[in-house]
């Protein structure tokens, strides 16, 4: 295992899920290289270079030939905050280039490195998709909720008459309003007839509306490799996280337990995980009170922080594993 590198890419603020894997890695007897991409291009320096003995990268002015007979992987863990201090640097009319072109080096960078990835920035851009997840999904057996993704008002209301009962709207993605120096992260919302009845906005964006399926348990299942990690939350004890435990997910935080997932159930998320060559995702299901199972999403970069901790970091153990090479993973 010795000399063997891993490339974490993260930023400064990230939490202890990045010194956790990094101890893991060292214990094994691998070495750690981080990029922090808040300190990119300020503080930090990213070159590729070619010539005749091939292809080099240095990051913040330490050469390390990132090539794949070195580097053993790389851990795309987050990217938060790039260029965070470009705004106080360059002038409004050029920082949206400016960015557009730290963004497209960096990501560059990452994709074109011929080692093991976890996971490729291509990977998580395709995984943006939440209709091709839940049709994944579903073709390898999971129940999925009615579904309907439209800016149609019209199409939208005959969706909800046709499927019947009650419904809940979400974005395709994870986002935050600041409004008056507030700042309001969108959660999943339970529909009253009056939001449907006044739906004339979404023409000018689409969102997904969902038959609001009954609760018993909400499970966060965290694959690495192929290794199953998978913990219960009862979502339904409080009323601001009947809808999305998000909410006041920190209410909630201790009262996670561990979760015996149903063969059956670990088969289909298998094959999901082999259909996206994925080595880790962070996937969201409710358990009804009739025990059906029902898949929501998938998340190829989901928080697993406090969870970890409640398994003595085996999460984090066998991430390290998995980038090093010392576990099985989807090359």
């Amino acid at each position: 295992m010795n000399n063997k590198k891993v490339l974490i890419i993260t930023h400064e603020g990230d939490n202890a899920c990045v010194a956790n894997v990094t101890d893991h890695i060292e214990q094994i007897g691998g070495n750690v290289i981080r990029f922090d991409v808040d300190k990119y291009p300020t503080t930090a320096s990213l070159t590729s270079s070619y010539n005749k003995q091939g292809w080099s990268v240095e990051l913040e002015g330490t050469m390390a030939q990132l090539l794949d007979d070195n580097l053993t992987g790389v851990w795309y863990r987050r990217s938060h905050y790039i260029g965070r201090n470009l705004k106080n640097l360059i002038h409004d009319a050029y920082l949206p280039a400016t960015l557009g072109e730290v963004k497209r080096t960096l990501y560059g960078m990452v994709e074109s490195l011929p080692c093991f990835q976890m996971e490729r920035y291509s990977t998580y851009r395709r995984l943006d998709s939440k209709e091709e997840q839940l049709k994944i999904a579903h073709k390898y057996g999971m129940q999925i909720p009615a579904t309907c993704i439209s800016n149609s008002p019209q199409k939208i209301k005959e969706f909800m008459q046709q499927v019947g009962g009650e419904f809940v709207a979400k974005m395709q993605s994870s986002f935050a309003i600041v409004k008056d120096n507030i700042e309001q992260v969108v959660f999943t919302t339970l529909l009253d007839p009056e939001d449907i009845e006044q739906l004339e906005d979404i023409q000018y964006c689409p969102m997904i509306f969902q038959e609001k399926i009954e609760k018993k348990l909400e499970l966060r299942v965290t694959i690495v490799g192929y290794e199953f990690f998978a913990f219960s939350i009862d979502s339904q004890k409080q009323e601001d996280t009947k809808i999305d435990w998000r909410k006041d997910g920190l209410s909630l935080i201790n009262e996670w337990k561990p979760f015996q997932l149903p063969e059956r159930i670990k088969k289909s998320l298998t094959l999901l995980m082999d259909y996206y060559q994925l080595n880790y995702g962070a996937i969201d299901l409710i358990v009804t009170p009739d025990d059906e199972y029902y898949f929501l999403e998938i998340n190829p970069a989901g928080e697993y922080f406090w969870l970890d901790q409640m398994c003595g970091h085996a999460i984090s153990q066998q991430i390290a594993k998995v980038l090093i090479g010392a576990a099985l993973r989807r090359e």
